[in-house]
């Protein structure tokens, strides 16, 4: 027989009653009460400083925290996820994304397997890829190295390769072949269409990323991107020796679960990718999936992103819950969601490479905890994953700060920098201006969270001030400040999240492992594209359905007349 509910067990109401007296009292007043605070609510590991401080809590708050946390079995959750139990229970299967970070000398059986040597025989079976691209060694159907390489993929299969290859954009190797990487994940095809007018057909090749290899949106894209080889390679101008074969087999990579489907799509075994059933998309960077970022970086830099992302596994692994970082992020978003009755949460990264960060985790965070139901399928009586957002905090001041400082919204910000940046410029005058602009960015990340806490108080007095003037402060915030942005900070940053969703999911008694929100609108929008194309069966469909459909084909009825 279930457990009660955790809204209805002690741990949680005494929280709840905590929250009561908790939530009338302003930041400002706890600040001005503990000098320690920054030393008593930051940790650091894994090259990450976070600062919870400015989280509206006191030590109480925290110890009824990992109270909930105990309570919840985070311990046992923690050892069951790293050691490759069946947590995914709607699918039957673990969640098994920490194994493709493991060092090449671990051992991890899970069901009589032992998975780190197929996850590295992947690993080195990309290493020899992207070596031969970087040698100029992986030729087109015509004999031109291939310059510019498409990912075709969306979700997870893009946002996280598209976000990790613009953060390290500072570690492209030097003295190799260089190799473009692009993205194209919309179903619209205007992406894809955009780099169909600007590539050479001749150097281009395609990366198809589908883990079931059956989404419409790759899919769809990649017949499009086959369609433009085969009229460009094999028109009237085709060279001797070109054929259709050879034209798929040097200019395709298939990286999925389904090889038999990739097979059938005319993708060589020999340039098929594995990827497994027990790593959901969303948690799939630091696989196959990972090809074009180490087509960018270079696979030695990949695998400090690998090496990065393990350490944060490790301290999460041995860590007390008090000191553990994703622990105690997790720990502020539960506070702040179920507690203090915060519903948005903002991600603000002060540092121009990690512009896709945000995007990269509404999708880490909405699509895991985005869950109205309990292990048991029962409705929960909670709030679980907030509404996130967010961009580049320096853009973001000139867009939505005015609801964050002086909105009715209560909003959760995560502030992230390097500490340092700019100080390996050869230049001295270059390197002196790009540093004091550094700072300048700092400031701003430190000012603004400042703000935001504290609000009038901020300020010296004034006097009396209008209201439009006024700031009311005491919004809860959490900086992390990553020693230096690298390839092993950043894997690090992003397996803190992972394991931050993984924690609020086990509190919350919600399985972060599946999405079977998005299949309703999947199945629904195969129905109506069918009616859309066929201009028949309207019969079943809602007045306002009918009314877009009638009116999409009397747009097509006039443009064909």
């Amino acid at each position: 027989m279930s457990q009660l509910p955790v809204d209805q067990r002690g741990a949680w109401r005494a929280l709840a009653e905590h929250a009561d007296d908790m939530g009338r009292r302003h930041l400002r007043e706890l600040f001005a009460g503990h000098q320690g605070r920054f030393a008593a609510f930051s940790r650091q590991a894994a090259g990450l400083t976070l600062d919870l401080s400015k989280q509206r809590w006191d030590e109480n708050t925290l110890a009824l925290l990992l109270n909930l946390a105990r309570d919840a079995g985070v311990p046992d959750a923690i050892r069951g996820l790293l050691a490759g139990e069946r947590l995914n229970l709607s699918e039957n299967r673990p969640a098994l994304h920490t194994a493709l970070r493991l060092p090449a000398d671990a051992r991890l059986e899970v069901e009589g397997e032992d998975l780190v040597a197929s996850v590295h025989a992947t690993l080195d079976r990309m290493a020899a890829m992207v070596e031969r691209f970087h040698a100029g060694q992986w030729r087109g159907a015509t004999g031109k190295p291939i310059r510019d390489v498409v990912n075709l993929g969306v979700g997870g299969s893009d946002l996280g390769p598209l976000m990790v290859t613009h953060a390290l954009a500072d570690y492209r190797p030097e003295g190799i072949h260089r190799i473009d990487v692009h993205f194209a994940s919309t179903m619209d095809g205007s992406q894809l269409a955009d780099y169909l007018t600007r590539l050479n057909p001749e150097t281009t090749l395609f990366v198809l990323s589908s883990k079931s290899f059956t989404t419409i949106d790759t899919l769809t894209n990649a017949r499009t991107a086959r369609d433009w080889l085969k009229a460009r390679l094999l028109g009237g101008d085709r060279q001797e020796g070109v054929d259709e074969a050879l034209v798929m087999r040097q200019h395709f990579i298939g990286v999925s679960a389904s090889p038999d489907k990739m097979r059938e799509w005319g993708i060589a075994d020999e340039h098929q990718l594995e990827f497994w059933e027990w790593v959901g998309g969303r948690y799939s960077l630091w696989g196959a999936i990972g090809l074009p970022i180490a087509l960018a970086v270079g696979m030695a830099n990949f695998r400090e992103l690998l090496a990065g992302a393990h350490d944060m596994d490790c301290h999460f692994s041995e860590a007390e819950l008090g000191d553990n970082l994703p622990v105690l992020l997790a720990l502020a978003g539960i506070w702040n969601v179920n507690f203090l009755d915060i519903r948005a949460h903002s991600i603000l990264p002060y540092d121009g490479r990690l512009e896709y960060f945000a995007a990269y985790l509404e999708q880490l965070e909405m699509e895991s905890n985005g869950k109205s139901v309990n292990h048991d399928g029962e409705p929960v009586g909670y709030s679980t994953c907030p509404v996130l957002w967010g961009q580049l905090g320096p853009n973001a001041q000139h867009a939505f700060y005015q609801l964050l400082h002086q909105g009715t919204q209560s909003v959760e910000c995560d502030f992230i920098a390097p500490r340092v940046r700019y100080d390996d410029v050869a230049d001295p005058a270059t390197r002196d201006h790009l540093m004091s602009q550094h700072r300048l960015t700092l400031a701003n990340c430190f000012a603004q969270s400042r703000a935001l806490m504290l609000g009038d108080a901020a300020l010296e007095d004034e006097g009396p001030r209008p209201g439009h003037k006024r700031y009311a402060g005491n919004q809860p915030s959490s900086t992390l400040l990553l020693d230096r942005l690298t390839p092993r900070t950043l894997g690090a940053l992003v397996a803190l999240y992972e394991h931050k969703v993984f924690v609020q999911a086990t509190i919350w008694d919600i399985n972060p492992f599946d999405q079977w929100g998005v299949e309703l609108g999947k199945t629904l929008a195969g129905e109506t594209r069918r009616i859309l194309e066929h201009q028949a069966g309207l019969e079943g469909m809602d007045d306002s359905t009918r009314g877009l459909i009638e009116a999409v084909w009397e747009a097509e009825s006039r443009e064909s007349s």
